[in-house]
């Protein structure tokens, strides 16, 4: 089990930190119809990860990471991050995970067991992992975060459904897998300061995002999305490009 991150509140204390590279995926699996760009082959994931580890790098949970960068050890770690929680995670990518030796983090939704992802209006349709399916994958070391209850632009909801998707969601989360995640994702990536609140209010240990913006710290931290057509050039682009643009991260080493 990884050492948990500092809190919020502590970490703030500490001076900015180069900002760490988290690679966001989502489903690995068929891609021939993928409108989203959301899926990635599993021969292409193992492409991806095999490119991270000729480069001395190795992926690793975000609690993982985190835990690393708080001791000062975390040179050559990336975050592998994998948000909705697709019944495809057991065969597409966790075989290939557990093939490189990589750590990830799993963001599910605890509102939508067994379900699809209806919020994708132009589908196609890719079923969720059930409450079991949730639990083998913590059985197997992957980090578990909540990505909501059920995939809810928080920027757009009310106060009550805010507080539900956060909060409860974390609840949810720990009374199925025994463990209470101190991860959360923002739906479609998006966040505001309100967002961010809830997030701290619940007692999440840090939050990813896509582009944070001119938000900053442990509960607002940017991501480069992976799809299919990354291949070494532009993952090489993606992995320089990331920290030239990106400012330091509040409370990170």
């Amino acid at each position: 089990m990884a050492a948990p991150v500092d809190s919020p509140a502590t970490a703030g204390r500490r001076a900015p930190g180069p900002v760490p590279w988290v690679a966001m995926y989502h489903s690995v699996g068929d891609c021939s119809d993928d409108p989203y760009r959301i899926t990635v082959t599993p021969e292409r994931l193992d492409a991806q990860l095999k490119w991270l580890g000729r480069r001395g790098l190795r992926g690793v949970s975000m609690a993982d990471l985190l835990a690393a960068r708080a001791r000062g050890e975390g040179r050559g770690l990336v975050g592998l991050t994998f948000d909705d929680g697709y019944a495809d995670f057991v065969d597409g990518a966790l075989p290939v995970l557990r093939c490189h030796g990589f750590g990830a983090t799993l963001f599910v939704l605890p509102g939508r067991l067994g379900g699809d992802n209806a919020w994708d209006p132009l589908g196609p349709r890719k079923p969720l992992l059930t409450a079991d399916g949730i639990r083998h994958v913590a059985a197997e070391g992957v980090e578990i975060g909540s990505h909501g209850l059920t995939h809810v632009d928080l920027t757009k909801a009310d106060d009550a459904t805010l507080s539900t998707e956060v909060a409860e969601s974390r609840a949810v989360l720990a009374e199925l897998t025994g463990v209470l995640p101190i991860g959360f994702c923002y739906p479609y990536g998006t966040i505001d300061q309100r967002a961010v609140d809830a997030v701290r209010d619940a007692g999440y240990a840090y939050a990813c995002a896509i582009d944070p913006g001119e938000l900053n710290g442990l509960l607002a931290l940017p991501r480069v999305h992976i799809g299919q057509n990354d291949t070494a050039v532009r993952l090489h682009l993606k992995y320089r490009l990331h920290r030239l643009r990106r400012r330091p991260v509040e409370g990170l080493r």
